[in-house]
């Protein structure tokens, strides 16, 4: 036997991302990266990786949640509320409207 450790991977690629894009953004890209000698893999996982360090410096989990809930300021929320409010109004008139249909029809 022999005495070498087992080589565990720290970064194992797991899972899968699948994205849409139009044809020619794909084959453009797809012969760039062979004109580099590199595959579409390798370019959209070093992109990834340098998005997470940009937006996520110090790789906590909840460091992201943060940088967006603080850019969230009192009257944005409050702007969403009240579009929210005028959605659910609308469709209170709507369903008025139906309701007051259906009464004559009957």
């Amino acid at each position: 036997m022999s005495d070498k450790p087992t080589k565990v991977k720290l970064n194992k690629k797991d899972s899968q991302l699948l994205i849409r894009i139009s044809t020619p953004e794909r084959e453009q890209f797809l012969q760039l990266c062979e004109e580099l000698d590199t595959t579409a893999a390798r370019e959209i996982r070093q992109f990834i990786r340098g998005f997470i360090k940009k937006i996520n410096p110090l790789n906590e989990p909840n460091k992201t949640e943060e940088h967006n809930m603080s850019k969230k300021t009192n009257k944005s929320v409050k702007q969403e509320i009240k579009a929210r409010q005028n959605k659910v109004e609308k469709h209170e008139t709507k369903i008025k409207a139906l309701k007051k249909s259906l009464k004559k029809a009957a």
